[in-house]
């Protein structure tokens, strides 16, 4: 129901920055919670931070906490993912994904996404 495009990634020196951004395509994306996973190579795709649809909750993996902040701005239907102090083990593809929830029914860290963008490549070299 929502169309997701994710952009921003790229190669990224260790302790570097980058910003990804989400362009969502609907018209409801204010009734959306929104999400930032990731999937390294062999590894299981894991959730790095979400947001509500209003954006008064968040959630972020502990592995990101105090490095990286999850935002939104409705009126763009834009979501985006700041990366500060980046670690090679952050390489990964980094999926946008969204759920329509006009309420928060569970945790942000247990709601189960329904679409997904392309992804986008983040490399952060040692």
């Amino acid at each position: 129901q929502v169309q997701l495009v994710e952009s921003g990634g790229g190669l990224v020196q260790a302790g570097g920055s980058l910003r990804l951004s989400c362009a969502a395509s609907g018209r409801t994306f204010s009734n959306y919670a929104m999400g930032w996973f990731r999937q390294a190579p062999g590894k299981e795709r894991e959730l790095v931070a979400a947001i509500s649809s209003s954006g008064g909750i968040t959630y972020y993996a502990d592995s990101v906490k105090g490095r990286f902040t999850i935002s939104r701005d409705n009126a763009k239907n834009t979501v985006y993912l700041q990366m500060n102090s980046l670690k090679p083990e952050d390489t990964a593809v980094y999926y946008c994904a969204a759920r329509f929830a006009e309420r928060l029914l569970y945790p942000l860290d247990r709601i189960a996404f329904t679409d997904w963008g392309q992804g986008t490549q983040v490399t952060v070299s040692s």
